[in-house]
């Protein structure tokens, strides 16, 4: 089965989706070679590991309420927060509540 992504110019739904956070999988909106968007789905106490990636991001959380861990400093992000980071810098996130979170990235040149 392929993975559906959007297409270009066409309207993507970033309402909160509340309840149905919990029958929700995390997935990637579109990609393109510049840039990729994804759409996290985190249940409260979800933790993801220290990572980078590989361009710069942007970090919105659209509903709930996330920590963020990057440079040494965590920063709780709530629904409709948002933060950036240059690319390959170290973070981790964890839900505090059923959260989810737009991710951007934009892929380095090289």
């Amino acid at each position: 089965m392929a993975i559906s992504h959007a297409k270009p110019a066409e309207v993507i739904n970033l309402q909160p989706l509340s309840d149905k956070i919990a029958s929700t999988k995390t997935h990637t909106i579109f990609k393109t070679d510049a840039m990729e968007a994804i759409r996290l789905v985190l249940p409260a106490g979800k933790q993801i590991a220290e990572h980078k990636a590989p361009g710069e991001i942007t970090v919105h959380c659209l509903e709930g309420e996330v920590n963020f861990s990057a440079g040494g400093t965590t920063h709780v992000l709530h629904g409709g927060e948002m933060l950036y980071l240059e690319a390959a810098d170290p973070h981790a996130v964890e839900a505090i509540q059923d959260s989810t979170v737009l991710v951007t990235i934009v892929f380095s040149k090289g």
